[in-house]
C-alpha cells in the first residue's frame, strides 16, 4: 500500500483541483468523502479509481480492484471539504453520457436552475426515496458533483440516473410518450391535492427565487402548487418537491 505524507504531493494537488467544476469536467473525475458515500459508490455503478484513507480507518468491502493509498491526518485535512474529516476519500470517474429511454410509466423530476447545493442534493435523495425514474438537471442548476450536493444526496446520487439535459427536449419527449407534465407555479395553477396520483409523470420545479421559467410553464399540461396555511412567505423547493413527488407517484 502506497503512503502519502506531504500535502504538496502531486496526487494530493490533483485531488484539491477537483474541488472546482471546470477541473472535474476537464479530467472526468470527482471526489467523494466519508465512509458511507465511498461504500455506496463501491456497491453501485460507479467507477472508483482510487481510495485514500488515514491509518486506522476501516475500508468498505469491494476494494479488491481499487488502488488504496494511506494518507496522514494532515493530508486528509488538506483535501477535506468538511470541518472534520472522516479520513476516507474516493476518486471516481464521471459517468459516461448514455442515451436514456423514457417509459410511459416512468416518473421524472425536471429541475430548472436550482442553485443551492443542499437543496439539489436533498431533492435527489427525495426523488430516490419516492421511486422516481430519473432526475434531469436543466441549465443554471448547480453541478451535481459539487461536494455539498454529493453529501446531501447521502448516496442517492448513485442509485438513479441524474442527467444534465435540455428541459425543452425532455418536456417534448414526455409529451411524445403521453406522459403528463406538471409545472410548479401559483399563476394559473391549482392546489396539488386536486390532481390524482399518476401512472407516469414529469414534474418541473424551479429556482429558489425565480421559480420555474415561464417558457416551461407554458408547455405543461397543468401547473400546481402547495398551499401555505401559515405565515411563511414561501416553501423550500426541496420540501415542496417531496410533497408533490409523493402525491403524484402511483404505487405499483
Amino acid at each position: 500500500m502506497n503512503k502519502i505524507e506531504s500535502v504538496k504531493n502531486p496526487f494530493i494537488k490533483q485531488i484539491k483541483r477537483l474541488q472546482k467544476r471546470k477541473q472535474r469536467e476537464k479530467e472526468g473525475l470527482f471526489v467523494i468523502e466519508g465512509y458511507h458515500l465511498v461504500e455506496e459508490a463501491l456497491h453501485h455503478a460507479v467507477e472508483v479509481q482510487d481510495i485514500l484513507v488515514t491509518d486506522g480507518k476501516s475500508i468498505p468491502t469491494g476494494v479488491s480492484k481499487v488502488n488504496v493509498t494511506l494518507i496522514t491526518s494532515q493530508v486528509a485535512k488538506e483535501i477535506s471539504t468538511t470541518a472534520t474529516s472522516q479520513g476516507i476519500f474516493a476518486l471516481c470517474h464521471l459517468p459516461q453520457d448514455e442515451r436514456f429511454v423514457i417509459t410511459k410509466k416512468g416518473s421524472y423530476l425536471l429541475i430548472d436552475g436550482v442553485q443551492d447545493p443542499g437543496n439539489l442534493g436533498t431533492m435527489i435523495r427525495t426523488a430516490d426515496a419516492a421511486g422516481v425514474t430519473a432526475v434531469i438537471l436543466g441549465e443554471g442548476t448547480v453541478d451535481v458533483y459539487n461536494d455539498k450536493v454529493i453529501r446531501a444526496t447521502q448516496g442517492s446520487l448513485f442509485h438513479l440516473p441524474v442527467i444534465k439535459g435540455d428541459l425543452e427536449e425532455w418536456i417534448q419527449a414526455c409529451k411524445d410518450n403521453r406522459i403528463p407534465v406538471f409545472g410548479t407555479s401559483l399563476q394559473q395553477g391549482t392546489t396539488y391535492t386536486a390532481i390524482e396520483a399518476q401512472d407516469g409523470f414529469a414534474l418541473i420545479v424551479g429556482n429558489e427565487g425565480a421559480g420555474v421559467d415561464e417558457k416551461w410553464l407554458e408547455q405543461t399540461d397543468q401547473n400546481v402548487y402547495v398551499p401555505i396555511y401559515g405565515n411563511a412567505e414561501s416553501l423550500n423547493v426541496s420540501v415542496a418537491s417531496g410533497i408533490l413527488l409523493y402525491h403524484l407517484k402511483l404505487a405499483h
